[in-house]
């Protein structure tokens, strides 16, 4: 089947986040998400899944393991096991990108209490 985000599974998360599930097994999970300006994800780490970010739209700000990292439209960034991270939109436009993780992230999202 051809997926797109006209006929994958939608959700909304954090403050008018929208995550579009592309394919999501036990192996592997691939979302398409939409951050709106000044939004951000909670800190947290995974002790399973690896993650790889590709940017389709925009800069990201990646937070992992107490480092900042700008990842440009066309850029990735890849997410060990156990590394605390999340990802903010600190630019004044909305941004876009690919989530890949192997394994799925399904409960094995570990929030950090700040």
């Amino acid at each position: 089947m051809i997926h797109s985000k006209e006929n994958s599974e939608h959700y909304m998360w954090g403050n008018q986040c929208e995550s579009w599930i592309l394919k999501n097994t036990h192996n592997l999970s691939i979302k398409q998400e939409k951050m709106p300006s000044g939004t951000s994800e909670k800190l947290h780490y995974h002790n399973v899944a690896e993650q790889f970010f590709y940017m389709l739209k925009g800069v990201a700000v990646f937070y992992m393991n107490e480092k900042k990292f700008f990842v440009n439209q066309g850029e990735s960034i890849s997410i060990e096991p156990g590394s605390k991270h999340f990802i903010s939109n600190e630019s004044t436009e909305e941004i876009e990108f690919l989530v890949i993780s192997n394994p799925s992230t399904d409960d094995d999202r570990i929030e950090i209490k700040e």
